[in-house]
Protein backbone atom coordinates (compact mmCIF):
# COMPACT_ATOMS: atom_id res chain seq x y z
CA UNK A 1 0.00 0.00 0.00
CA UNK A 2 2.87 2.57 1.00
CA UNK A 3 4.80 1.52 -2.26
CA UNK A 4 1.43 2.00 -4.25
CA UNK A 5 1.23 6.09 -2.81
CA UNK A 6 4.68 6.89 -2.70
CA UNK A 7 5.34 5.41 -6.41
CA UNK A 8 1.76 8.04 -7.17
CA UNK A 9 3.50 11.22 -5.62
CA UNK A 10 6.18 11.76 -7.95
CA UNK A 11 4.41 11.11 -11.13
CA UNK A 12 1.52 13.77 -9.40
CA UNK A 13 4.38 16.34 -8.58
CA UNK A 14 6.00 15.65 -12.63
CA UNK A 15 2.61 16.17 -13.54
CA UNK A 16 1.75 19.46 -12.00
CA UNK A 17 4.63 21.10 -14.37
CA UNK A 18 1.69 20.95 -17.09
CA UNK A 19 -0.21 23.12 -15.73
CA UNK A 20 2.56 25.42 -14.51
CA UNK A 21 3.36 25.48 -18.08
CA UNK A 22 0.48 26.23 -19.18
CA UNK A 23 0.47 29.38 -17.11
CA UNK A 24 4.02 30.24 -18.61
CA UNK A 25 2.98 30.35 -21.87
CA UNK A 26 0.02 32.58 -20.49
CA UNK A 27 2.89 35.16 -18.97
CA UNK A 28 3.62 37.08 -22.03
CA UNK A 29 7.25 36.20 -21.57
CA UNK A 30 9.33 38.34 -24.46
CA UNK A 31 10.83 34.60 -26.25
CA UNK A 32 7.19 34.10 -26.89
CA UNK A 33 6.80 36.69 -29.13
CA UNK A 34 7.25 34.89 -32.00
CA UNK A 35 3.89 32.86 -31.84
CA UNK A 36 0.57 34.35 -32.47
CA UNK A 37 -2.29 34.42 -29.90
CA UNK A 38 -3.94 31.14 -31.50
CA UNK A 39 -0.67 29.65 -30.98
CA UNK A 40 -0.13 30.82 -27.71
CA UNK A 41 -3.48 29.19 -26.83
CA UNK A 42 -2.96 25.78 -28.71
CA UNK A 43 0.31 25.33 -26.64
CA UNK A 44 -1.79 26.39 -23.67
CA UNK A 45 -4.88 23.67 -24.13
CA UNK A 46 -1.72 21.26 -24.69
CA UNK A 47 -0.24 21.54 -21.45
CA UNK A 48 -3.55 21.55 -20.19
CA UNK A 49 -4.65 18.35 -21.88
CA UNK A 50 -1.39 17.19 -21.23
CA UNK A 51 -2.18 17.31 -17.28
CA UNK A 52 -5.28 15.53 -17.44
CA UNK A 53 -3.21 12.83 -19.21
CA UNK A 54 -0.89 12.94 -16.29
CA UNK A 55 -4.03 12.71 -13.82
CA UNK A 56 -4.91 9.45 -15.45
CA UNK A 57 -1.55 8.01 -15.12
CA UNK A 58 -1.81 8.79 -11.23
CA UNK A 59 -5.84 7.64 -10.90
CA UNK A 60 -4.77 3.74 -11.66
CA UNK A 61 -2.38 4.06 -8.07
CA UNK A 62 -5.27 6.10 -6.25
CA UNK A 63 -6.89 2.73 -7.12
CA UNK A 64 -4.44 -0.06 -6.86
CA UNK A 65 -3.42 1.08 -2.84
CA UNK A 66 -7.73 1.40 -2.13
CA UNK A 67 -7.53 -2.46 -2.09
CA UNK A 68 -4.61 -3.19 0.72
CA UNK A 69 -6.43 -0.30 2.62
CA UNK A 70 -9.95 -2.28 2.61
CA UNK A 71 -8.63 -5.24 3.05
CA UNK A 72 -7.13 -3.51 6.48
CA UNK A 73 -10.55 -2.13 6.84
CA UNK A 74 -12.25 -5.37 6.53
CA UNK A 75 -9.77 -7.64 9.13
CA UNK A 76 -9.46 -4.74 11.53
CA UNK A 77 -12.42 -4.26 14.20
CA UNK A 78 -11.67 -0.97 14.74
CA UNK A 79 -13.91 0.30 11.89
CA UNK A 80 -17.18 -1.79 10.00
CA UNK A 81 -16.32 -4.41 7.05
CA UNK A 82 -18.58 -2.31 4.96
CA UNK A 83 -16.11 0.45 4.85
CA UNK A 84 -13.41 -2.09 3.74
CA UNK A 85 -15.87 -3.37 0.62
CA UNK A 86 -16.69 0.18 -0.22
CA UNK A 87 -13.10 0.88 -0.33
CA UNK A 88 -12.43 -2.13 -2.15
CA UNK A 89 -15.85 -0.92 -4.77
CA UNK A 90 -13.86 2.47 -5.51
CA UNK A 91 -9.98 0.85 -6.29
CA UNK A 92 -12.67 -1.11 -8.85
CA UNK A 93 -13.99 2.27 -9.89
CA UNK A 94 -10.74 3.62 -10.36
CA UNK A 95 -9.03 1.13 -12.73
CA UNK A 96 -12.08 0.43 -14.44
CA UNK A 97 -12.17 4.56 -15.44
CA UNK A 98 -8.64 4.05 -16.35
CA UNK A 99 -8.99 1.46 -18.35
CA UNK A 100 -12.01 2.99 -19.93
CA UNK A 101 -10.28 6.18 -20.53
CA UNK A 102 -7.30 4.77 -21.89
CA UNK A 103 -8.96 1.85 -23.60
CA UNK A 104 -12.31 2.71 -24.79
CA UNK A 105 -12.38 6.66 -24.65
CA UNK A 106 -15.80 7.06 -26.62
CA UNK A 107 -17.22 5.45 -24.02
CA UNK A 108 -15.92 8.34 -21.25
CA UNK A 109 -19.35 9.52 -20.76
CA UNK A 110 -20.91 6.17 -20.18
CA UNK A 111 -18.29 4.77 -18.01
CA UNK A 112 -17.54 8.41 -15.94
CA UNK A 113 -20.47 8.40 -13.73
CA UNK A 114 -20.41 4.98 -12.91
CA UNK A 115 -16.90 4.88 -12.04
CA UNK A 116 -17.14 8.04 -10.25
CA UNK A 117 -20.14 6.86 -8.03
CA UNK A 118 -18.70 3.62 -6.54
CA UNK A 119 -15.46 5.89 -5.20
CA UNK A 120 -18.02 6.68 -2.56
CA UNK A 121 -16.01 4.23 -0.09
CA UNK A 122 -13.48 7.06 0.26
CA UNK A 123 -15.96 9.60 1.50
CA UNK A 124 -18.17 7.15 3.51
CA UNK A 125 -14.85 6.59 5.80
CA UNK A 126 -13.90 10.16 5.95
CA UNK A 127 -17.17 10.86 7.18
CA UNK A 128 -17.04 7.79 9.61
CA UNK A 129 -13.62 9.06 10.87
CA UNK A 130 -14.50 12.27 11.65
CA UNK A 131 -17.93 11.44 13.29
CA UNK A 132 -17.65 8.11 14.75
CA UNK A 133 -14.10 8.18 15.09
CA UNK A 134 -11.60 5.18 16.15
CA UNK A 135 -12.46 3.88 19.80
CA UNK A 136 -10.50 1.23 21.14
CA UNK A 137 -12.22 -1.08 23.83
CA UNK A 138 -11.94 0.25 27.07
CA UNK A 139 -10.36 3.63 26.52
CA UNK A 140 -12.13 6.36 28.12
CA UNK A 141 -12.60 9.80 26.52
CA UNK A 142 -9.58 12.20 27.38
CA UNK A 143 -11.73 14.60 29.50
CA UNK A 144 -13.28 11.58 31.05
CA UNK A 145 -10.25 10.54 33.52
Amino acid sequence: MVALVVASVPVAFVNMLNQLAALHVLTGADYLAVFSRDQLNALMMLFLDLHGQGLLIVEIFWGLWLVPLGLLVMKSRFMPRFLGVLLIIGAVGYCVDFLTRLLFPSFTAIVAPIAGASKFGELAMILWLLIKGLRVEGERPAHIA
